[in-house]
């Protein structure tokens, strides 16, 4: 059965299953769903319609599914979900979706939240990524398995980051991150393949110097025309399909709003039309 603190409180309501620890001073609210294994620190807030997998750890005073910070949201039944095996470090935010994005946000297996990091409203994040201490994301924001968001960055609506990819520390990310590549800055550019990053998943040293060759036609941006470049990538790597996911991604990224491939599917598009 769950253990719970004598000073927590846990709504009647809230679902709780084996193995489950509520800390001192924690908060559960009615439409908490929280899995075996989880345990809750001291001074930890659930709210909302938040369901927590399994084996998650949630450090001293996070607060995960309040309402989100959109001016937008009438108080509609929406949601936050958390898959499994997830560190949540200390004073770490997560905020449900809106009824305009989507109804969710949602949080995959095996990622880890540094202090002080912020999940906005209707983003998406997926598997083994890590957020840094203090990293920001806005609404909207989707991140693909195993990348990295550096300390102090801070990410823009509607951008996506692909699989592993690194972000720089105290970047400001406007436009999409590319698989596989290092983007850094203020604002934020593509520098490089994610070498180090890569070493540590394993890749191949092969598939690392296509990766090289794919960076020198696509973002050496003072050498090449990224639409040349991916002419000459297709035609070089046609069939290689690591390599056919950087180009989509670069198509994507290049036919969305200001690089931001998922900014073109918002349900609001005549905000962004509107006279300054």
């Amino acid at each position: 059965m769950p253990q719970i603190h004598p000073t927590a409180i846990v709504d009647a309501e809230a679902e709780l299953a084996e193995g489950v620890v509520v800390g001192p001073y924690a908060v559960v609210g009615p439409h908490v769903r929280i899995g075996a294994g989880t345990r809750l620190d001291s001074h930890v807030v659930v709210e909302g319609r938040t369901t927590l997998g399994e084996n998650n750890r949630v450090f001293h005073h996070a607060t995960l599914g309040a309402e989100p910070q959109d001016l937008k949201y009438r108080g509609g039944p929406t949601e936050l979900v958390i898959g499994n095996d997830n560190d949540i470090r200390e004073f770490v935010t997560m905020h449900r979706g809106t009824e305009n994005g989507g109804g969710s946000t949602t949080v995959g297996n095996g990622n880890l939240f540094m202090v002080g990091a912020h999940v906005a409203h209707d983003s998406h994040i997926a598997n083994r990524t890590i957020l840094a201490n203090n990293a920001l994301l806005a609404g909207h924001v989707t991140i693909d398995d195993c990348a990295v968001v550096s300390g102090g960055a801070a990410i823009h609506h509607f951008v996506a980051i692909g699989r592993y990819a690194f972000v720089g520390g105290n970047s400001g990310v406007v436009h999409d991150c590319p698989p596989y590549m290092v983007s850094d800055g203020h604002p934020a550019r593509v520098r490089g393949v994610n070498l180090i990053g890569l070493h540590r998943h394993n890749f191949d040293d092969d598939v690392i110097d296509r990766l090289k060759a794919v960076y020198r036609l696509l973002y050496r941006h003072e050498i090449c025309n990224q639409a040349e470049g991916i002419a000459q990538v297709e035609t070089q790597f046609n069939g290689d399909p690591l390599i056919r996911e950087v180009v989509d991604f670069a198509k994507r990224a290049a036919e969305g709003i200001n690089g931001r491939y998922y900014e073109a599917k918002r349900h609001d598009n005549k905000r962004r039309n509107r006279p300054r």
